[in-house]
């Protein structure tokens, strides 16, 4: 099967050995992503509900260059660096997935790569294909 690297243009993607989403076949992988505007600075600084925003529409985007949509998610994992967080940051995933309804992981770490990030969002898709 056919591997299809996806790209963000993140600087630390070569540094690190990454991608922003892998897919094989019908299956789609979009790693763990926060809160990044287009020129790599974070955006909703403070503000959790924000920041998932944010990081679900950078998910839309990797999943759109894979050939996907939000439709065709499956499962989500939300990492939160404070638990408090965790009904700002679910009322932002219900606005994109409420009908969709993935399966789906909600819980706290010690803290992301920088201190302003408090949410990072991963999401896993099957792409319904003709045949």
């Amino acid at each position: 099967m056919a591997r299809q690297n996806i790209s963000s243009g993140a600087p630390w993607e070569p540094v690190v050995g990454y991608s922003r989403a892998v897919r094989v076949g019908a299956v789609v992988h979009v790693a763990g992503t926060t809160a990044t505007g287009p020129d790599g600075t974070i955006l909703g600084i403070g503000d959790a509900y924000l920041q998932a925003v944010q990081a679900l529409k950078n998910i839309e985007r990797a999943l759109t260059q894979a050939g996907a949509s939000l439709s065709d998610v499956v499962r989500t994992r939300m990492f939160v660096t404070n638990i408090d967080d965790w009904e700002r940051v679910g009322r932002a995933h219900g606005e994109v997935f409420r009908d969709i309804r993935p399966a789906s992981t909600l819980l706290a770490v010690s803290r992301l790569v920088a201190p302003e990030m408090l949410v990072e969002i991963e999401a896993e898709a099957v792409v319904e294909t003709s045949g």
